[in-house]
């Protein structure tokens, strides 16, 4: 019998996928502060996984590297140009189908068509023959999904919302239920749990759950709160709480609830409010990258992500440059699970 299964993030990982920022991509006007976050980003992951880097400026990213504490022979840069950024939305999702490594190649088309994304719909392919991923399968899918849409407890449970994985403008001929088979085709799901509520203003995504809702070891979900009522985003946090009280595990029982902080209001110089949320946090070998404002909340969810993950060590990562793309720090990376580069 097949089996497929995709792992949980918290599983042992060989590295991490990042692509760099360059004067091409939507990041031109805050270029220098977002590429001193990457090279913060792969410093710290290169010392609990190897880090590849898609880049064709090698000696431009060298030089940020150069004042941190990376270790440089982990960081592998593969020669390639990206429309952007966001390696969990167009990087490989990597499952394991009767226990080896298969990475499967769905489709990118820019969060609905809201920009240009034909370099990064073919990523997968050109990182598979530059060589890589060794002699591991890449499998084509011609099916609409971002890694960031999806969340899995590596145990046949898969957290997503309806706002993004059913709207019209990923799949259009697909009914939510025909989702569902094709996540169980493709990705081993047993059972969907479907968020109905919940939102970033700000966000390009449609509503991701990776800004929303993680799991954690031992039916642990963290997710994001709001404690001010005069909040836009106050009911609909509300709303999405009372789902997540509602769902159970596979056997039955509730799950753990652990509520991050709300961040205070950040907006873009045009007045737009934007993207800040803990949520988007990135799980590695014996670490947790956080993703922290210069807010008063970021303590607070340092602590309450150790809860999570009490074997770890968590650090806190400025991502005040990348939500001013509407995007942080689980957004421009992709983790590569255990097997495929070792």
């Amino acid at each position: 019998m097949n089996t497929i299964r995709l792992p949980a993030e918290w599983e042992e990982q060989d590295g991490v996928l990042l692509a760099w920022p360059h004067e091409a991509t939507d990041w031109k006007p805050f270029l220098h502060p977002v590429q001193e976050t990457f090279a913060a980003i792969m410093a710290h992951a290169s010392h609990h996984a190897r880090v590849l880097l898609l880049t064709t400026a090698p000696d431009e990213v060298r030089r940020h590297l150069r004042h941190t504490e990376a270790v440089q022979e982990r960081i592998l840069m593969i020669p390639l140009l990206t429309n952007d950024t966001w390696a969990r939305d167009f990087g490989p999702i990597t499952v394991y189908e009767n226990h080896r490594p298969v990475l499967m190649d769905f489709q990118f088309n820019g969060w609905g068509g809201k920009f240009r994304a034909d370099l990064d719909n073919a990523a997968s392919r050109t990182i598979k023959e530059h060589g890589t991923f060794g002699a591991h399968h890449l499998r084509h899918v011609h099916l609409i999904l971002e890694g960031g849409a999806i969340d899995s407890d590596g145990q046949g449970t898969l957290l997503t919302t309806r706002s993004c994985l059913a709207h019209p403008n990923r799949n259009p001929h697909l009914t939510s239920a025909d989702m569902e088979q094709a996540l169980r085709q493709f990705l081993g799901a047993e059972r969907v749990l479907w968020l109905e509520n919940g939102y970033l203003e700000g966000d390009d995504t449609d509503g991701h759950v990776d800004m929303l809702a993680r799991f954690a070891p031992h039916d642990t979900i963290l997710h994001v709160s709001c404690d001010q009522p005069d909040d836009p985003h106050y009911h609909a946090f509300a709303a999405m709480e009372e789902e997540l009280r509602a769902f159970r595990t596979a056997t039955g029982n509730p799950y753990r609830l652990l509520a991050l902080p709300w961040p205070d209001a950040r907006h873009a110089p045009d007045g737009h409010r934007l993207p800040a949320s803990y949520a988007n946090f990135l799980i590695l070998n014996g670490c947790v990258l956080v993703p922290t404002y210069n807010d008063p909340h970021d303590k607070t969810a340092l602590a309450v992500v150790s809860q999570a993950y009490p074997g770890r060590r968590i650090i806190g990562i400025d991502c005040s440059s990348l939500i001013l793309q509407h995007g942080s720090l689980h957004c421009v990376t992709m983790q590569i699970p255990k097997g495929v580069l070792s």
